[in-house]
């Protein structure tokens, strides 16, 4: 190395020892975008289904009991319409966080309305998903155990398959669960680390509406199923009230607000965050549509609240036993693999309230990819 290398090697260090006082000790959230070990962001694919897990839920089983009380035709247009509306909420929140440089959901909040607001929010959000991870719970365990009601004793499929031991019971079953999968999954530090359950969970999603639509055709070329109701059948002022049991399940279907922006952060290219919402969008409402109008043809007027509850009886076709088990397994291993991605909301979030000024943990792990770059930056390959 000769003289005028080393001054300029001497210069570069002192240049990146400037630039690193002068950064900040805590650098602000929007610019904490969360790189990969290999210095990139998390993959489009896998926050597409990040978030249609977000949005795919225990409520997919009341929507074909959604469109008996509306008819195919209006309750195929109330769900591209909630789609519509969900995309166009979604790029209003991203966009006023733009504005906001908030980085987060509970930032928009206290940037909308203040800290109180924020608390509020986030209060709101620990509730929300502690009721939904325990409603979760309490499905799987009625699933895989069986529940009892008015004395009578409905069996779960490990009952069915097995018989009534320790080792088929609700609490045995529950807490292998926990051990085997919620606890595994559930304190991952990036929720891109997820997406392959996600994808399964989806999959798993698209058996349900497969078998569903096979039993349907079969009984289509039958001959027994009967015509299906486009519109709702209006009586009286009773059947007009009955329309407004369709709502909450309409409404509810596309909640995904409280994770896209941790899908976001992790992306590292924000442009891209409306893209993947769009395609989350239309891959969820042609599951939804699929289902609830299979799910109405095949039972018709006899269409359960919860459809789930319909495949415990006899199909009429041949293997309906074996069918209505793997509807019923497939549904619970759903549910299973979308209570991690709930909970890394729940969990977010709560740290957010107890440590509002503390930086995430899950930055920490890359701060080192950070002055890499940096000293890449500086001391470019020759």
């Amino acid at each position: 190395m000769t003289l005028e290398d080393k001054s300029n090697h001497n210069n570069l260090i002192r240049t990146e020892q400037l630039v690193e006082e002068e950064s900040p000790l805590l650098p602000r959230k929007r610019d904490e975008k969360i790189q990969g070990s290999n210095g990139s962001g998390a993959s489009i694919t896998g926050s597409v289904f990040n978030l249609s897990t977000t949005i795919i839920g225990a409520g997919i089983m009341a929507l074909p009991a959604a469109m008996k009380v509306l008819g195919l035709a209006l309750g195929i247009v109330a769900i591209i319409f909630l789609a519509l509306l969900t995309e166009t909420s979604l790029e209003m929140l991203m966009r006023f966080s733009r504005v906001g440089k908030a980085g987060t959901y509970g930032e928009v909040m206290g940037y909308s309305f203040g800290s109180f607001g924020r608390l509020v929010f986030q209060i709101s959000v620990l509730i929300n998903n502690f009721g939904i991870l325990v409603v979760y719970m309490i499905i799987i365990g009625d699933v895989l155990s069986g529940t009892s009601s008015s004395g009578i004793h409905h069996f779960g499929v490990l009952e069915g398959w097995f018989g009534e031991y320790w080792w088929t019971g609700r609490t045995f079953v529950l807490l292998v669960a926990t051990l085997l999968v919620f606890a595994p999954l559930g304190f991952f530090k990036r929720i891109d680390s997820l997406r392959y359950t996600s994808a399964l969970a989806v999959a798993l999603a698209i058996v349900f509406l497969v078998i569903t639509a096979g039993i349907t055709f079969i009984k289509l070329f039958n001959g027994s199923i009967a015509s299906p109701r486009l519109l709702p059948n209006i009586l009286d002022i009773t059947s007009i009230w009955n329309l407004f049991t369709a709502v909450p399940v309409l409404v509810t279907a596309f909640v995904c607000h409280y994770n896209v922006h941790t899908i976001d952060n992790e992306l590292g290219d924000s442009s891209l965050i409306q893209s993947v919402a769009r395609a989350s969008l239309v891959l969820c409402s042609t599951i939804y549509i699929l289902t609830a109008v299979f799910g109405f043809l095949l039972f018709g007027e006899s269409t359960l609240d919860d459809v789930l509850a319909n495949f415990d009886t006899d199909l009429g076709i041949p293997y309906s036993s074996l069918l209505n088990d793997v509807v019923r397994i497939s549904y619970a291993l759903h549910l299973m693999l979308v209570f991690p991605v709930i909970f890394f909301s729940l969990r977010f979030n709560l740290d957010d309230l107890i440590f509002p000024s503390a930086r995430s943990l899950e930055l920490e792990k890359w701060i080192p990819t950070v002055l890499q770059q940096r000293r890449t930056r500086f001391y470019p390959l020759s």
